[in-house]
Parts: C-alpha cells; structure tokens; sequence
C-alpha cells in the first residue's frame, strides 16, 4: 500500500510514517520544514533510511497510486497537498483515525494526561521490555534505550507481541476515538483548551477502556471516574513512601520496594509511579519494574544536558506549558546555584488561553537570584491565527517584580545568557515544536566555551533570528 503523510515532520505522524514504512508500506511524506530549506534533519536521513521518499509540501509527493493520505490537525484546507488529493480521490484520514486502528488490533496502554505522557510511556515502554514482554510503541518524544539499543529514531517501535504502547493525546479532542485494554490517566490542566471541555474528552476516554487507571490526587479526573483504580504520590492504590529528590534523580519505595530513578524532578516520581501502576496491571512485578526504571534513560528534550563549561550546565528541555515549565525550573533549582532561563512559547492560541497561568508559573518558579529570558511565539508559517504576543507574559512578569528580559532576536539572547553565566549555574532552553531549539542549546554551550558576545541581527547564528517568518 502507497501512504502518503502530510507534515511527516510532526512527531505523531513520523511515528505513523515509521511504523507502515517498517511493516512493508510504501511511504512518500511532506513538511513545510522541506519546503522552507530544512533538509539536514537526523528525522529526515532516519526516514530516508527505511525508504521513505520526502517531498517539499506542493503536491509532488502525490500521485494516482497514492492510495491513502494521512494528515493531522495542523494542515488546513487549503493546503496544495490536501487540495490534490481531493482532486485525485484519494482517500483521506486524520492521523489520530489511523492510530485508533493500530489501538484496536492491539492490547494497548493509553497513556493521557496535560503533562507527563511522552515520559510515561517511555517508562511502561521500557518496564515491559525489560520484563520480556517484546512490546510495541508510539509516543511522542524519542526514547533514549530505543537510540541506543535499537539504533532507530525512537519514537516507535514495533515489538514482537500483541501489546501496543501509545500516548494519547487530547490537544484536539483525538483521545475519545482510541478503545485501549489499559488506560492511564495522569492530570488534567487548562491546556489547548477550558477544563470543562477537556474533561468531556476524558470521561469519554475513560468510558472507552477495559480498565483505567487515575491520578487519585488529580480532583478534575477524580470527579470523572471515582471507581477507577489509582495512583499518587501520597494517595492512591499504588503510591510512594520516603521520596527522596536531588539533582540527578530521586529514591523512594513503593510497597517495600526500594526504587532508583536517574531522572529529576518531583513530577518524575509521579510519572514513574503512574508506569508501575500500568505494569503491575500488565502482571510485572515490583521488583522487575525497579530494576527496569533504575536503568531509564529519558527521552530527548526533556531535562536533556547538552553539556557543561566551567561549571556551567545547558540543558534543553521541551517544557511548553505553564505546569511543565514550572516543574522543569523546579528540578533545575535541585541542580544549580541559580537558573537563566531562555523560553519561546510554541503556539499563539497557548499564550491567548493561558497567559496569567504563564505568569504565575514563572513568578513562582523564578527566583530573585535567577533571569528569564522570552522570545516571540514560535511561528512555522500556514494560516494560524496570531494576533497575541508573549510581550503579553513579559508585561505581567514585570508587573510582579520579576527578573525577565523580552528580545525577538535570539542571538542578542545568546550573547546575554553565556555572558551573565557564572560557575554553578544552570542554562534552561525551554520550548516546543520548533526544530532549531536545540541547536541554540549547542551553540549557547559553544557561547560558553568562546565567551564571545555577538550583537544584532545581521550575523544572526540561525539566520532567522526574529522566528517570525510572516515579517
């Protein structure tokens, strides 16, 4: 079968990409990251490697053997893509509609939740990996094991068993197509939409499982199934005792067992605890799920250390709303004397719902010894609706006496973070969505080693400094 992706560069729909392309499909995609120039991605040569073939997004990728188009929530109607498909017949299908028949011909684990799902799942990924169980997943971030030990991209891989891990997302209300065995419902917070109607998506999605797990501490998912099973860090069926945080990771038992995790952060306990009450219902025991978690690695982009200069760390981490973020900076507190942040919002319509969120969380989360700085929201072009701007986050901040700086040109930012670092401090690159995230990180570690301060826009080190693409 000929499958055709359209945005292939999104995380979801490379996953997809992968995992036909793995099973004997013929996959073609297309990204506006192709057609805007970006064609020296890690993505893009992993992809090549299974043999996909990659198009600019114009319509050369389609054809009359094409015989399915898959799409996300993120391409428009007026896409050229979208538009010659439907003038060739060919059939059309929302990304989360082919995920739903992967769910269905599997014993799936759903993993749901505003924060946490990608980490979850890597966890429960690796639990029942390290347990025998030879299970398949598609997640949202690449898995670090999975790089390492299977020399894929890793953020899918197809196991030899019939049970499927996934993290199911409710930013666009897909998780109420997905009927999995097990479904594990971490929180629920004001993101992408108002509680009251996220809510609606997960009572759905709760009605939908053969069992389901919730956070007991969560009050806006307790409502919603108070006969499910659960878990938490001080309530729940299954829950932690003497939890010990530091900067490298924490120590606490579940049951008399003594557990080990390499990941930091309070929020990273929760998860753990979250992946434990998954495998205990898959029939791992404690023990196992131990061992398993004291080898996790992480997944990319969260609490990712590129490197260390003179006692200057740079980590990089995909944290993008107001709850993330504060968990990010909390466990970099755990780390370092004193935190510079750097954050670019991923999305106009996230700084439209939740600003005064965003506030309060940087207000609580940046102390008066550390610095934010904030760029303008991350545009990757299309016709999204604008209209805000994150000087909206940056006025509040101010407002409330907080040590924050706004500039739309992320090489004076360079400049400014690597020349106010000092010995002990810790560099966060916050954000999500755009792809040269991480390559600022690089080359702010790079910065350090030069300590050269590089003013303006014309020598700009990423050649669109601004980000704003429509100016």
């Amino acid at each position: 079968m000929k499958i055709h992706f359209i945005g292939i560069g999104g995380v979801g729909m490379s996953a997809l990409a992968q995992l036909h392309a793995m099973g004997g499909d013929r996959v073609t995609g297309s990204d506006r990251l192709i057609s805007k120039g970006y064609t020296d991605m890690a993505l893009w040569d992993y992809l090549k490697k299974l043999g996909v073939e990659l198009y600019p997004q114009d319509g050369s990728g389609l054809d009359h053997r094409t015989e399915l188009v898959v799409l996300s929530s993120a391409i428009e109607d007026d896409n050229p893509e979208l538009v010659k498909a439907k003038a060739l017949g060919i059939p059309i299908m929302h990304r989360s509609e082919l995920l739903a028949k992967h769910v269905a011909a599997h014993r799936t684990i759903a993993v749901s939740g505003t924060s946490g799902k990608s980490t979850t799942t890597a966890m429960i990924y690796d639990i029942l990996a390290f347990a025998g169980m030879s299970p398949s997943v598609i997640t949202g971030a690449a898995i670090l094991s999975l790089q390492k030990e299977q020399g894929v991209f890793g953020n899918v891989y197809k196991g030899n068993s019939d049970i499927l891990v996934i993290e199911a997302d409710e930013s666009d209300g897909s998780i109420v197509k997905y009927k999995p065995y097990l479904g594990v419902c971490l929180n629920l917070q004001k993101d992408h939409k108002e509680i009251s109607v996220l809510q609606g998506y997960f009572k759905e999605f709760i009605s939908h499982c053969k069992t389901a797990i919730i956070n007991a501490e969560e009050e806006n998912l307790r409502v919603l199934a108070p006969q499910a099973k659960t878990f938490g860090l001080s309530l729940g069926d299954v829950h932690p005792s003497e939890i010990k945080v530091d900067g490298f990771g924490s120590d606490f038992t579940i049951q008399g067992q003594p557990f080990r995790l390499h990941v930091p952060g309070l929020h990273n306990v929760s998860n753990a605890v979250a992946a434990v009450a998954a495998a205990l219902q898959m029939g791992v025991d404690l023990d196992t799920c131990a061992k398993a978690l004291n080898k996790f690695q992480g997944i990319a982009r969260r609490f990712a250390s590129i490197g260390s200069y003179d006692k200057i760390e740079v980590i990089d981490d995909f944290a993008h709303n107001p709850h993330k973020l504060g968990a990010t900076i909390a466990a970099a507190h755990l780390r370092g004397k004193r935190v510079l942040a750097f954050y670019q919002p991923h999305a106009f319509t996230s700084i439209k719902l939740l600003a005064p969120e965003f506030v309060e969380s940087f207000a609580k989360h940046i102390g008066p010894q550390d610095h934010l700085w904030l760029t303008e929201v991350y545009y990757p072009g299309g016709t999204i609706p604008q209209g805000v701007s994150c000087r909206t986050v940056y006025e509040g901040l101010k407002a409330r006496g907080v040590n924050v700086s706004y500039d739309d040109c992320r090489e004076r930012i360079l400049a400014e973070m690597a020349g106010a670092a000092q010995p002990g401090d810790i560099l966060l690159v916050l954000g999500a969505r755009d792809p040269t995230l991480t390559d600022f990180a690089r080359k702010l570690l790079a910065s350090l080693k030069e300590r050269q301060s590089v003013s303006g826009c014309k020598n700009c080190m990423l050649g669109n400094c601004c980000l704003h693409y429509s100016k």
